[in-house]
């Protein structure tokens, strides 16, 4: 080695012993996929993220709604997201069997419930059973894509243990997320809609006719983990900051129930 290029690599020794202590910083802030339902809570939280605490002065996380199937598959198609923010376990579980989320950091963190919604002013007779089709007469009843989107999986399992399902399945608007079937109802271009109860309170245009009995269809729980593929170091800030009491006052006022159970791996 000549002494050139031995002093240079010293000197790029040195450098990196220094540059070690000085604290990890994310050069951009964690981008997160989130369930279209928690677009209202999540919002709240990420702009009291950068002013709380020890986060303030930390940059807002960067936030993509849509329905938790379509980010799944984006995320296994290699979309850079540091976090996922299921609305159900079972595509938090999908991810988890490709080994693309962290299991250590995963969180079922919150619960909620499916209502049946109508335009607001709109008081139409209806039963949680199998005279709702009936009710709909020659309408459409809202929903999530029964076979992907989460609320729509809730929705259908529900009716079909309700007796309505035989009644409703050729009269059924599937929407490509919850708040796809929310806004159809909202602007009254479809009579009757299936979302969440913290869908509906955040829609001043929709009216709560029903609540789902909750031994009708699965928990709707909502998971969150760090993505397998996440090199952001304010990933875990932001997490713990999910986790924490300004977030969960948050979560709170929208309607949503804080579990905050941590798991490890699998299904609860």
């Amino acid at each position: 080695m000549t002494t050139l290029t031995r002093t240079g690599f010293l000197a790029g020794l040195v450098a990196g012993v220094v540059l070690g202590a000085l604290p990890v910083r994310a050069a951009e802030p964690p981008t997160v996929f989130a369930a279209a339902s928690l677009k209202n809570a999540l919002d709240d939280i990420a702009g009291r993220y950068a002013q709380d605490g020890k986060d303030a002065g930390k940059a807002a996380p960067r936030i993509s709604y849509a329905a938790s199937n379509a980010l799944a598959k984006q995320i296994e198609q290699g979309a850079p997201a540091d976090l996922f923010f299921s609305a159900d376990l079972d595509w938090m579980d999908y991810l988890a069997r490709k080994d693309l989320i962290r299991p250590d950091t995963r969180v079922s963190l919150l619960a909620n419930s499916i209502v049946l919604i109508a335009p607001k002013g709109s008081a139409p007779s209806v039963t949680l059973g199998p005279d709702l089709g009936t009710a709909l007469g020659s309408g459409r009843l809202a929903m999530g894509n029964v076979e992907a989107v989460p609320a729509g999986k809730y929705g259908k399992a529900a009716l079909e243990k309700l007796g309505a399902w035989a009644g409703v399945k050729d009269k059924v608007a599937q929407a490509e997320s919850v708040r796809a079937a929310l806004l159809l109802v909202s602007r009254g271009e479809a009579p009757l809609g299936i979302v969440y109860a913290t869908d509906a309170a955040a829609d001043p245009n929709v009216t709560i006719l029903a609540a789902f009995p909750p031994d009708s269809h699965p928990p709707i729980i909502y998971p969150v983990a760090i993505t397998r593929e996440s090199r952001n170091s304010d990933a875990a800030a932001f997490l713990a900051y999910l986790r924490g009491p300004a977030a969960k006052a948050a979560f709170e006022r929208q309607g949503f129930t804080v579990l905050n159970r941590a798991t490890t791996a699998g299904r609860e």
